[in-house]
């Protein structure tokens, strides 16, 4: 979904990828992604980078045209990227251990996409799978960062609610300093 310059600056900086490289394993350590993850909405791929450090293999969803090719560039020989919506996934019931999104969600703009893309994520798992993430909080900089942004927070209260009425259970909602969410479900097995 679009992106402000400003907002994409920092999403493809040497930064934002140095601080991703530095959180992310902790995170990703605490969760069984099994043998073949979507991740979905990588974006520039600082997220992507990390991934392939620690799954055997890797599908990316990109919805952006131009953030597919870069991808493809970046990691065509190491990941699977395809362009395409989270909310109508390309990929066959059951076919992956694990789906991951990285603060990508607040760009989703309607709740009801944001549950078409739990429910596709639920199909698309094998059962026992684990679906998890982490998003951003409503805050005053994260507004302004978002300016001529689309940016439709999740509430943590909602969400997992929403996670089991798209099919998941073992719904886990955490709220983390520095205004994230995480979350993880998975498919009834």
């Amino acid at each position: 979904m679009p992106m402000n310059l400003i907002h994409r600056r920092i999403c493809s900086s040497a930064k934002w990828a140095s601080m991703v490289a530095r959180v992310l394993p902790g995170w990703l350590a605490r969760h069984d992604l099994g043998d073949d993850v979507l991740e979905i909405g990588p974006g520039f791929g600082a997220t992507t980078q990390v991934l392939l450090d620690v799954v055997p293999k890797l599908t990316l969803l990109e919805i952006d045209p131009a953030s597919a090719a870069l991808l493809r560039t970046k990691f065509g020989g190491r990941a699977d990227v395809r362009e395409g919506s989270g909310a109508e996934m390309p990929f066959d019931a059951g076919r992956f251990s694990a789906v991951v999104c990285f603060t990508m969600l607040h760009h989703v703009p309607t709740a009801a996409l944001q549950d078409a893309i739990f429910a596709e994520a639920a199909r698309v798992l094998r059962p026992g799978g684990t679906f998890c993430g982490t998003d951003s909080q409503l805050s005053f900089g994260f507004r302004l960062l978002h300016l001529g942004d689309t940016m439709n927070v999740l509430d943590a209260g909602s969400l997992p609610a929403r996670l089991e009425n798209a099919g998941f259970e073992q719904v886990s909602v955490q709220t983390r300093p520095k205004r994230r969410v995480e979350f993880s479900a998975v498919k009834p097995g």
